[in-house]
């Protein structure tokens, strides 16, 4: 265990004298700390502007829900001609290049961000975006192609 450090302060001249009155001069050598935040560089944000960034970060989130959705069933079919490792590679890159068209369209949107949350435009549903885009590709390249492969075990969709 630690072993702390007893703390010295100069002894009372008299026994009857009062704790009051060393406490009082140690409060006052405590510096004083801030107590308004009205020096902070970033303006209080009012609870209807909050509101309103919350509202366009949502309305971001679900936007690139439904574009990875859309693009992931779209992937299925635009990229049917090519074969092997080239379709992977060109879905991937169909990917990023819708994820940098819903950037655009966030940019348009004109969300009053701090400076300090600039970077929620690019990050804000990321994560899903691509694991919904890959999700919704590969299970749409299943059903379209599981009839076409013939493992011995029966489709249950034919």
């Amino acid at each position: 265990m630690a072993k702390f450090k007893k703390k010295k302060s100069e002894p009372t001249p008299d026994p009857k004298d009062s704790k009051k009155e060393s406490i009082k001069e140690e409060n006052n050598e405590i510096p004083d700390t801030e107590s308004n935040n009205s020096e902070s560089p970033e303006p209080i944000e009012t609870q209807a502007g909050k509101s309103e960034k919350d509202k366009k970060l949502d309305r971001l989130f679900w936007l690139r829900v439904g574009f990875a959705v859309i693009a992931g069933t779209l992937a299925t079919f635009i990229f049917e001609d090519i074969q092997g490792e080239e379709r992977r590679w060109a879905s991937i890159v169909f990917m990023i290049i819708i994820f940098i068209v819903t950037i655009f369209i966030a940019k348009s949107m004109k969300m009053q961000l701090p400076s300090s949350d600039r970077k929620k435009i690019v990050t804000q549903g990321i994560g899903s975006y691509i694991f919904l885009y890959l999700f919704v590709w590969i299970l749409t390249y299943t059903i379209v192609h599981a009839g076409t492969v013939s493992t011995g075990i029966p489709s249950p969709i034919s």
